[in-house]
């Protein structure tokens, strides 16, 4: 029996249900007050996590399996974002540059899922990422490649909240301008558009926060079932284009690289987005019930679940568009759009499905709004951001971090004031978010890759593990993030100006830049990385 005021912690097995505490354990444990328990609804295998890893649980363990695959598989939301941020790779390679970059994006991030998948059940915690690296990475590296980590993983997900809310915003000016053709849009229009999405979703965040995930449930299945009407309309109704145009037909529409191999390596940026946001359900680890099991489950399975929806809806976008240069010339600043208005044949039609979209967008902003927060909490938790403890802070009431939710808010509203500036503030924040998350797989993963080769320490025991497979699964999954580095800082255009010039090199570099100084200056004093209060590996 464990001492006064303290449970005992043993291993469940597979076969077995995960205990949780309720009213019968006040009998087994008649010295310690378990009502909170009880509110939080943990498991045994959750607080033995919590322990191991030295965290307080302070958030209300409120998600279960299926709203969990709901909550990944909506903040994914793959094929709306697919139909929704496409122009880039549309312009840089044509139809078959998408098709065949989706091919080779899910290929790779495949690897990136398991192994993200198998370190979320080692250390199932909001930290994800740069918590991952503390307690991996050798001890000489750890302080500074977690420090690094938690920045490079705070700038991807608020930049992916940030692009969400962008596409919320300029649709509905899309929208305005497919059913009035005498609208003239503006970039600072557009900008206040997305003023409104972002802080009406940060609001739904903080006062709907208790029934999130009833709202998940309602969210994933909508992302289902929204797909019926918009599939069937195209494949019934749109014009067709040719199978060889779709497959083979590679086309520069404007990038104006030297080849059109190389343009469409450039174009390939937008599918790499797309597949991107498995490890979301990671940063909401410490409200998920018996999360290391759960939270792999979870990402593989929302992974999987979103393939054929994506493959399906971009074959029949693909094979409903034979004019390129009109979808890309659209007033509506959307292709999907002018796709949609050419398949009804009508604007009150495509109006209707439009809005489908924005209801759906509108949803997995929500989704990324809370994972986004709850990394930036988890970060702000050990010290390794700004204002730490009003980052940090749980509402008393709520369970919930209020303050990097408003965090979050703000900074997607500083992002989107690039729209004002430059046509490219899309291109800007998906390069960012796809660059920043990447360089997370890259050290995270290689941290695991030399815990595997050294085995000093072994790593921690892990209740979903990948096995004799795990180093050939982590080493492909570093030179798939690697090559995704690579191009996502080029320009979608050859010839380079102000204009259309890839603005996240300088974002990222001047973010990270601001890191490496409040480390030096500041945070090396006080920012320790997880690790030192981790069991069993407790040194400074």
């Amino acid at each position: 029996m464990a001492q006064s005021g303290q449970l005992e912690l043993k291993a469940i097995g597979w076969g077995r249900a995960p205990h949780v505490f309720a009213e019968t354990d006040r009998e087994a444990y008649p010295d310690r007050d378990i009502s909170d328990e009880v509110k939080k609804g943990f498991t045994v295998n959750d607080q033995k996590d919590m322990q191991r890893m030295g965290k307080k649980q302070e958030l209300r363990r409120n998600f279960r399996l299926i709203s969990t695959i709901g909550f990944t598989t909506c903040v994914m939301g793959t094929w709306e974002i697919l139909l929704t941020s496409n122009t880039p790779g549309l312009i840089a390679g044509g139809r078959p540059g998408l098709f065949w970059s989706l091919v080779w994006a899910y290929c790779g991030q495949t690897f990136i899922v398991l192994s993200m998948a198998e370190m979320s059940s080692m250390a199932p915690t909001a930290g994800g990422q740069y918590h991952w690296v503390s307690e991996f990475a050798p001890r000489k590296y750890q302080k500074f490649l977690s420090y690094a980590s938690g920045w490079l993983s705070t700038i991807s997900w608020q930049s992916i909240v940030a692009l969400d809310a962008y596409l919320a915003g300029t649709i509905v000016q899309g929208l305005i301008s497919l059913t009035h053709e005498d609208y003239l849009p503006t970039r600072w229009q557009g900008t206040l558009l997305v003023f409104a999405a972002a802080i009406g979703m940060s609001l739904f965040n903080i006062f709907g926060a208790k029934h999130l995930p009833l709202a998940e449930g309602i969210f994933v299945t909508c992302h289902f079932f929204a797909f019926i009407p918009v599939i069937i309309t195209l494949l019934v109704l749109a014009p067709k284009a040719h199978a060889k145009d779709v497959f083979t037909g590679f086309t520069d529409y404007g990038a104006g690289w030297p080849s059109v191999s190389w343009t469409v390596m450039v174009g390939q940026v937008s599918c790499m987005f797309v597949v991107l946001g498995s490890d979301s359900v990671a940063h909401m680890s410490e409200e998920i019930e018996n999360a290391s099991v759960i939270v792999p489950k979870s990402m593989v399975w929302a992974f999987l679940l979103n393939i054929p929806f994506a493959f399906g809806l971009l074959l029949s976008y693909l094979f409903s568009m034979p004019d390129v240069d009109g979808a890309l010339g659209s007033p509506t600043g959307f292709p999907f759009i002018y796709v949609f208005r050419q398949a009804v044949k009508n604007t009150a039609g495509a109006a209707v499905l439009v809005v489908i979209i924005l209801v759906l967008i509108v949803m997995i902003t929500i989704s990324s709004l809370a994972s986004a927060s709850r990394q930036t909490f988890a970060f702000a938790r050990d010290n390794g951001l700004p204002f730490s403890s009003w980052l940090a802070a749980v509402h008393p009431t709520l369970h919930i971090p209020v303050n990097s939710i408003i965090f979050t808010c703000l900074f997607s509203l500083v992002m989107s004031l690039i729209n004002i500036g430059s046509t490219v503030a899309f291109n800007a924040l998906l390069s960012l978010s796809t660059v920043a998350l990447m360089a997370t797989y890259l050290i995270s993963t290689g941290c695991v890759i030399v815990r595997r080769v050294y085995k000093n320490p072994p790593l921690p025991p892990s209740r979903w593990s990948l096995g004799r497979f795990g180093l050939p699964v982590n080493i492909l999954a570093m030179i798939y993030a690697s090559w995704s580095f690579f191009w996502s800082f080029w320009p979608n255009a050859h010839d380079v100006n102000a204009e259309n010039f890839n603005w996240a090199s300088v974002l990222f570099v001047g973010l990270m830049g601001i890191s490496a100084v409040l480390y030096w200056v500041h945070a090396r004093k006080v920012y320790d990385g997880p690790v030192v209060k981790v069991e069993g590996r407790k040194f400074h």
